[in-house]
Formats: structure tokens, sequence, C-alpha cells
């Protein structure tokens, strides 16, 4: 149990705080055993930071000025993958514990219970990662960045709604789009033990989005409005760009999204 943990926005927040990397994911993994012990009251009287702690390394750019995607050819390239999934995997780590700082007060206690529990598995999807990095001569830290996942993060600070429907329902629905992908690729490369931590991550991320999915449809049926005109609505208002297709109708329809969410506001977008 935390030292200073009294209730579970104090630990959300301690989590928060945490700068060093893997030490953000390993005090993540202890806040959700607690939290699920039952060890931490359901009581809120820490507010986040706009930005939480991160390590001096990577280098953040600008989305643009990143270098361009690369494929899961050869070991260089693989590495540069992985470390981008890790970038992703560590902002993730902050994006559950802060919607559960920010916002959990106003939500019912299964609404905090989710969102531990993402943030427990994304916590052990950087580990992962970055002992699978330390295997191939590299680490977390030594290639750039970008902070547009946080950017949109700050955007929604304000809006639960907004949040749900541009973080888990835009931005990590597009990991399910893509990462199949990239399994097939490290796959091909004979690269079957990163192949495997892909897959892990692909799978729960599913159950991430339809935790977004899920408190979104039940915000929208609290304000008795339409999900998917009030989904289109925030997107048009919080995102910058289109959703990109081709779409993984699959796995987003076993996250509760259905086509109606996403195929028109990707036409509305691209004209």
């Amino acid at each position: 149990m935390g030292e200073n943990w009294r209730n579970i926005s104090q630990a959300a927040v301690a989590v928060l705080r945490t700068g060093r990397a893997r030490e953000k994911a390993e005090l993540a993994r202890r806040v959700a055993a607690d939290w699920r012990a039952g060890h931490l009251l359901f009581e809120f009287d820490v507010s986040p930071s706009v930005r939480p702690n991160r390590p001096s390394q990577p280098l953040l750019l600008e989305p643009a000025q990143m270098p361009k995607r690369r494929k899961g050819g050869n070991e260089s390239n693989r590495r540069a993958l992985l470390h981008a999934v890790a970038h992703i995997e560590l902002n993730a780590i902050d994006l559950a514990f802060d919607i559960v700082a920010r916002f959990g007060a106003t939500m019912p206690k299964s609404f905090t219970d989710d969102w531990i529990q993402v943030g427990d598995d994304e916590a052990r999807h950087f580990s992962l990662v970055s002992a699978r990095l330390k295997a191939m001569d590299s680490f977390y830290g030594d290639l750039p960045a970008h902070d547009g996942l946080w950017r949109s993060a700050e955007d929604t600070r304000q809006s639960l709604p907004a949040r749900l429907a541009i973080v888990p329902m835009v931005l990590e629905a597009r990991g399910l789009d893509v990462t199949p992908k990239m399994i097939d690729q490290f796959s091909k490369a004979g690269d079957e033990v990163s192949s495997e931590i892909l897959k892990t991550i692909y799978e729960e991320e599913v159950t991430h989005v339809a935790a977004g999915a899920r408190w979104f449809k039940y915000l929208a049926k609290k304000e008795q409005v339409n999900p998917d005109s009030w989904f289109h609505e925030l997107v048009r208002s919080y995102f910058k760009g289109y959703l990109k297709p081709p779409f993984n109708k699959p796995a987003r329809s076993r996250a509760g999204m259905p086509v109606s969410f996403y195929e028109p506001l990707a036409e509305m977008l691209e004209e």
C-alpha cells in the first residue's frame, strides 16, 4: 500500500507525478492492486495537473517532424516500431489515471474500476515492450517521439464526453486498425516474441476501446442525446484531421463501435 495514499485520487495523481517511465509503470500496477484489494477509498480530494511528469527522454517532436513510419523488416526498423508502441503505452498509463483523477468523482464507482484496470493493462504493456527493447539492445527514450496523444488529453481536460470520444474511441480505435499489420510484419521477419507481445496488446486494447464506448453511451443516455450524432459533433470540435480508413470493422464491433459511429465521420472529414 502506498505510504501516503488514502484514496484513489491521491494514488492516481501519484502515478501522474512519477517521471521515470519504469517507476511510473510499476507504481501504476501497485495502485491497481491496492484498489482491487480495497485499500483505497473511493474519494476525490486531489486534482491532476494539466500535464503528467515524464522522463527527460525521449526527445519530443512535432508530429510533422517525426521520421516516416518504418516497416518491420530489419531489426533497426523493428526497434523503432516497438519504441513508438512503448511511447503510446506510457502515454496510455497517464491517460487512464488522469481520467480517474479528473472525472471519477462525477461517475459511478464502476467507471473507476474500468479505468484502473485499463491503467494496469497499459503499465504491463509498457513493461513488456520495454523489456523487449532491452533484449534488442535498445531502450525507451533512445529515439524521438511526438506529443500528439497527450495534447488530445489537454484539449479534452474539461469535458469527459470529449475525452472518451477522442482518446479511446478515435485514437485507441485507430490502434485496432493498424496493429494487425504490425503483427504480420514482425511475424514475417521471424520476430515471434515481439509479434506475441503485440497480439496481447491488441486483444486487450479491444477492451479499452470498449470501456470508452460503453461510458460514452452511458453519458449519451444520461443526457438524452443520440450517441452517434454526439460523437460526430465532438470529433469535429476536438479532433484535428479525419478518421483514416481502412477500418478494422470486426475489432471495432467487438468494442461496441458500429460503423455508424465512424464511417460517416470519415467521409464528412475527407470532403
